[in-house]
């Protein structure tokens, strides 16, 4: 019997709990590491479940403007791959949420798949989330990553076409990201009323968890995806508030602070039955 990863033990946990997982997404090296580190330690004393970390990439994929910015600032002040591996290795990543890669693929061609991800994998990684891969190095990247004991989490859009979608979902571990909507990545008001039958037909496909990303901004938006999806997935409105990091340690205090708040309401809201 295979040993379940730690990111499908999570959501089992959840999941038999009646919770749904709250997963934020972060820049690496905006400000810089150590800022990263302290963002990671703080969002798991509040609890979440997972965490996604961002590898800044100069042609990032469909991220919008204010993670395109974090990633700019970082990879300005020189940030390499390996800043964020070593960065990690030196957390007790034991001892914290999954964490995952949401790396573009050329980061791994460059590299080395194999080489990427037993190094990622070494250092704390337990999942991968690779937007650009292209599908027919899918399937031996999945077998890379599974090898190596993690989940590669496989992108479904609104402009997915159901046949393509079916082929992504055999192929999904850990869980399938689920975009929102079409476009690019942000803070929006209201999410679109065809998500839900959306989610509704992924789940008749497959019985991998549904993470909902794209467009999520707080608390108030878990509501209507609590019986359609296993998961949600904050990016932008965290990343900004890592725009206050880095200005003078009551600066860092008060962001960490911040962020820390907004994690907690939102482990709260994906906790209500």
């Amino acid at each position: 019997m295979t040993e379940q990863t730690r990111i499908a033990s999570t959501f089992g946990a959840l999941k038999e709990a009646g919770h749904l997982a709250f997963m934020p997404f972060i820049t690496a090296g905006d400000p810089d590491i150590d800022a990263t580190l302290s963002v990671i330690r703080e969002l798991g004393t509040q609890g979440v479940d997972l965490i996604e970390v961002g590898f800044p990439y100069s042609d990032p994929i469909a991220d919008g403007p204010v993670i395109q910015a974090s990633y700019t600032r970082a990879l300005d002040k020189g940030l390499h791959v390996n800043d964020i591996f070593d960065g990690v290795e030196s957390l007790p990543t034991d001892e914290l949420p999954p964490l995952v890669a949401m790396a573009s693929y050329a980061l791994l061609f460059r590299r080395g798949v194999e080489e990427f991800v037993k190094r990622a994998v070494e250092s704390g990684f337990a999942g991968f989330i690779i937007p650009d891969l292209p599908a027919d190095e899918a399937e031996d990247v999945g077998k890379i990553v599974r090898a190596n004991g993690a989940d590669l989490i496989q992108l479904v859009s609104p402009m997915t076409p159901k046949q393509r979608a079916t082929e992504i979902l055999k192929a999904a571990s850990g869980f399938v990201y689920c975009i929102s909507v079409a476009g690019t990545t942000g803070v929006r008001d209201d999410l679109p009323p065809e998500l839900t039958d959306q989610l509704n037909w992924l789940r008749t496909q497959t019985d991998v968890p549904l993470a909902v990303g794209f467009g999520i901004k707080g608390p108030e938006q878990v509501d209507i995806l609590r019986d359609a999806a296993d998961g949600v997935i904050v990016g932008s409105a965290i990343v900004r508030m890592m725009e206050d990091l880095g200005s003078s340690a009551e600066g860092n205090a008060a962001a960490l602070s911040k962020i820390g708040v907004f994690a907690e309401s939102m482990v709260q809201a994906t906790r209500k039955k």
